[in-house]
């Protein structure tokens, strides 16, 4: 039995090491085949079926609709519950340019715009206004929502309409149409006509029309102009007079040693040379325009008094008492096309062109326009016409800065663009730049008559066009027969290089110079004034007697009131 068990064990052991070594194999690759399995297997085994996968090796995408959410980092998700993803913060980093707006300060704007105003307040065109520019003209103030685009192309709108008065449109119509078949043409476009008249210096009948309900501007406007009766139509646009400050006070005139005005005044003092001035009121009665006032038109048809602004820009001119203008004995024809606005004084298309047009059909020879607006191709017809008849123009480029654009008339090529100058010769900070300059002037800080016999200290382009004005008329009085291409070329020909040599920007061809324009137009070649005498540049020039002035005197219009319903439109425009 002994021996029995023995063999029984012997037997069993050798069987268990037979099935061992059969089973060592199999089971390695057992082993092998689940470490495999289970690496595949990974991302399915602790991640519940409604959290989404995320692969750590890409960069997270944004959509920039929704860029102001909190932003989860990839870290947080993996090692997160998915009942806590609601609670998370956000961590995320996103890099520049990833669909997130930038917030740096000016990120807006363009590089050329900075940092003039904010980018709810400027225009297309660069202009700073003084209200938001967000809905559009006749549209009750509701911002346009619609569409990819639809802002910028709105405030584009918006600043249009800024620019322009509510409501109001201008057109030139059929002249053979009598009153009340112009008001017959309104009614039917559910306009009101409030005034309407024949511009010989365009040749045409233009209209001011207002619209009396809600409509856009942008409706009217098309369905105004599909008329047979109508051959154009634009907005109203808006015009402001460009001075900066006024003060009280004492000053030396720096300006006229700058502009060489004594030497020149031994030469020519502007006798027999019109200038029409298309600014607001101006007091004739001043001591410094005594008997400088030959005609006056009010193109408002306005009940305002006198203006600083006015008086300055003419007192630039013509002032010949205590102070010296640059061509004391020149005719001023003063015409009234800016009243009290908003923004100060304003005027629009409709008031200037007929400015324009009075200018050139009473004898003017040289117009100021000491103010600056959008293009208007009103004004720019009526400028090419103005041009056409041999008049010189003079304008103030604007005190809009070194970031502005252009601005008009100043940058039309038929207008003399004048920036300013200050005591030291350098730029009037605030006075715009562009190749349209065509010379400067003194414009920083000039001592000029103020209404009711008092006196101001006050800076602005608008002074530099003056002045300049005023030297083309000593050139003209001096040369009665140059053409304005021939004053033009004559004042940048003589004018003193300032700045980077040779022309420029900021100043043109340079500062103005009085003395050595009058010279060089004697020498022109054309038949010099017989009156004006070739007196020594040395020679103290004549005492500034009111009563000797040889100016023409003032005299009251015969003209029947202006058509134009001055105190609808005024009031209109302050809405």
């Amino acid at each position: 039995m002994v021996h029995d068990r023995k063999s029984w064990r012997l037997r069993t052991l050798r069987t268990v090491g037979a099935l061992s070594a059969a089973l060592l194999p199999l089971l390695a690759l057992g082993a092998s085949a689940v470490h495999a399995q289970s690496f595949m297997r990974t991302p399915n085994l602790n991640v519940g079926a409604r959290v989404p996968t995320i692969n750590p090796t890409v960069a997270p995408r944004i959509n920039p609709a929704v860029a102001a959410r909190p932003s989860v980092s990839a870290d947080r998700v993996a090692r997160t519950p998915p009942t806590r993803l609601g609670t998370m913060s956000s961590t995320m980093r996103v890099r520049p340019g990833a669909g997130v707006q930038s917030t740096l300060p000016y990120a807006r704007f363009s590089p050329n715009l900075y940092p003039a105003c904010q980018t709810a307040l400027r225009g297309p065109d660069g202009e700073c206004f003084d209200r938001p520019v967000v809905s559009a003209g006749g549209d009750g103030g509701n911002t346009a929502k619609k569409g990819k685009g639809s802002s910028g192309k709105n405030n584009a709108q918006a600043a249009v309409n800024l620019r322009a008065v509510k409501n109001e449109l201008v057109a030139e119509i059929d002249g053979a149409l009598s009153s009340a078949e112009a008001d017959e043409l309104a009614r039917r476009h559910g306009l009101e006509r409030i005034s309407s008249q024949s511009f010989r210096l365009l040749g045409g009948t233009i209209g001011l029309f207002r619209i009396v309900d809600n409509r856009p501007v942008d409706t009217v406007r098309r369905e105004l102009a599909a008329d047979g009766s109508v051959r154009s139509v634009q907005l109203n646009f808006r015009y402001f007079l460009q001075d900066q400050k006024k003060t009280e006070g004492d000053a030396a005139q720096y300006a006229v040693a700058q502009l060489r005005l004594p030497q020149a005044h031994a030469v020519a003092r502007g006798m027999n040379v019109t200038i029409a001035v298309i600014d607001s009121g101006i007091d004739v009665r001043h001591p410094e325009l005594a008997n400088s006032v030959a005609d006056s038109f009010d193109a408002l048809g306005s009940k305002e008094g006198a203006h600083t602004h006015g008086t300055g820009i003419a007192g630039a001119i013509v002032a010949h008492a205590k102070l010296m203008g640059s061509a004391p004995e020149a005719r001023l024809i003063a015409i009234r096309a800016f009243g009290s606005g908003a923004k100060g004084a304003e005027s629009t298309s409709y008031v200037i062109l007929r400015g324009l047009d009075y200018a050139a059909e009473h004898g003017a020879q040289i117009i100021n326009m000491s103010f600056a607006g959008p293009k208007d191709p009103l004004i720019e017809r009526g400028i090419a016409a103005t041009a056409a008849r041999g008049i010189l123009m003079v304008a103030a480029a604007g005190n809009a800065g070194a970031k502005s654009p252009p601005l008009y008339p100043a940058a039309n090529s038929n207008v003399v663009a004048v920036s300013g100058t200050d005591a030291q010769q350098k730029l009037f900070t605030a006075s715009n730049r562009g190749n349209h300059i065509a010379i400067a002037a003194p414009g920083a800080d000039i001592f000029l008559p103020a209404p009711d016999e008092k006196y101001q200290i006050t800076s602005g382009t608008s002074f530099s066009a003056a002045y300049v004005s005023g030297v083309a008329a000593l050139i003209m009085e001096r040369n009665p027969a140059l053409k304005p291409a021939d004053v033009r070329a004559i004042l940048t020909n003589t004018a003193r290089d300032l700045g980077a040599p040779g022309r420029d920007e900021q100043f043109g061809a340079g500062e103005a110079d009085a003395f050595a324009a009058v010279t060089a137009a004697a020498a022109a070649p054309a038949v010099p004034l017989a009156s004006a005498t070739g007196k020594p540049a040395a020679e103290k020039p004549p005492a500034l007697d009111p009563a000797a002035d040889n100016a023409s005197v003032s005299r009251a219009l015969n003209d029947a009131p202006p058509s134009m319903a001055a105190d609808k439109s005024a009031a209109n425009a302050a809405k």
